[in-house]
């Protein structure tokens, strides 16, 4: 039996598993080098990732049920996701 799979899921599906993949390929190149400076370059350029990993997501979503939502619970998706993005913004 075919299963129609909607565009936005097939493109969250795919970020989230290139961001996987890419967090593991990450932990094995922390363990070779075997060196904590390294280590600490190659997380710190991993976690700039992460939040653009979350927009891209949340953006493809959004895209997907925009015509399914009211247009003030839109604004309190985005004013949410903006809210973590603060709260996790390094100073």
């Amino acid at each position: 039996m075919f299963h129609f799979i909607e565009k936005a899921i097939l493109g969250m599906f795919l970020l989230r598993l290139l961001s996987g993949s890419l967090e593991v390929f990450v932990a094995f190149v922390i363990l070779r080098y075997n060196d904590i400076e390294k280590a600490l370059v190659v997380n710190t350029s991993l976690a700039m990732v992460g939040p653009l990993v979350l927009l891209a997501t949340t953006t493809i979503g959004l895209m997907g049920i925009a015509d399914k939502i009211s247009l003030s619970k839109f604004i309190w998706i985005i004013g949410g996701v903006a809210c973590i993005l603060y709260g996790v913004k390094s100073n």
